[in-house]
């Protein structure tokens, strides 16, 4: 009998092959300043998104009076 997996599975061995396709085409130097630039960037996302959530939570009220006391 033959077994239909979904395409969208990866397996363990699946994960260690791309993990060594990765340190083979990047090198080890360059890994963990990759993956530092990337949590920068999730840091930043993170912090816009804050950002965006407290403007969005202010009253409309709050945002006129305080442009026209600028």
């Amino acid at each position: 009998m033959f077994m239909i997996l979904p395409l969208g599975v990866v397996g363990p061995w699946q994960i260690v092959i791309i993990a060594l396709v990765v340190l083979l085409l990047f090198g080890g130097k360059k890994i963990p300043e990759l993956m530092k630039g990337l949590g920068k960037g999730v840091k930043s996302f993170k912090e816009g998104l804050n950002e965006i959530e407290t403007t969005i939570d202010e009253k409309p009220s709050e945002t006129k009076t305080e442009k026209k006391e600028e």
